[in-house]
């Protein structure tokens, strides 16, 4: 559901700009609002949610799935934890639906999906670990990479149940904008791939905005 947000960025607490291939690692407090901004279009965010109080406690793809009957997110989705506890919940929205299907990027499914020779390609799993490794302080590990969220990537169901990675449906300017439930680990990484056109083969950066 397309629904534009109230907020105005010049009074956002914070502001950070996400280059392509990096990764950002915040909290973000119960009652925050975090809006991710696609600044050039058809960028894929791909994103996962801890329990900042229990980081066991995480996004579950499934049972968000089960709740809300629909395997898109968008406008009033309802994003639960393992738990079975809201966690976030979208409240803004102008892309008009985000894949909680297709999974991250890495270099074991670039060599699967794509070549052999893409295997030493940057792929979002290496950003995720790469912000694990450098932010200890959240008591994080590999073993947490679980269900993620790829905010503004195109990943239609085919009639057969099947997966594709298809043209993005984002553009300049577009978002998605979310309120926290519980304090949250905010762990993005802003998708890197050169190889499938979720975000038209060139990956470009997001802003990250959140106010209290």
């Amino acid at each position: 559901m397309i629904t534009s947000s109230q907020l105005k960025a010049e009074q956002a607490t914070r502001s950070d700009t996400v280059l392509a291939g990096d990764y950002y690692m915040q909290v973000l407090k119960a009652g925050q609002t975090l809006r991710i901004l696609d600044l050039e279009g058809n960028q894929a965010a791909d994103t996962l949610f801890y329990s900042a109080n229990d980081p066991s406690e995480r996004y579950s793809a499934m049972d968000t799935i089960r709740e809300q009957g629909n395997v898109y997110l968008t406008t009033g989705s309802k994003l639960l934890s393992n738990g079975g506890n809201v966690m976030l919940e979208i409240t803004a929205d102008t892309c008009g639906r985000h894949d909680t299907l297709g999974g991250a990027c890495a270099t074991e499914s670039n060599t699967v999906r794509y070549a052999i020779e893409k295997k030493c390609m940057h792929a979002c799993r290496d950003s995720w670990l790469l912000a694990v490794a450098e932010n200890p302080q959240y008591g994080l590990s590999k073993r947490d990479i679980t269900h993620n969220i790829n905010f503004f990537m195109n990943v239609p169901v085919s009639s057969d149940g099947g997966l594709s990675f298809a043209d993005g449906i984002s553009g300049a300017g577009k978002y998605v904008e979310m309120t926290a439930a519980m304090d949250v680990i905010v762990l993005l990484s802003n998708c890197p791939q050169l190889n499938n056109p979720c975000n038209a083969y060139n990956p470009t950066a997001v802003e990250m905005l959140i106010w209290d």
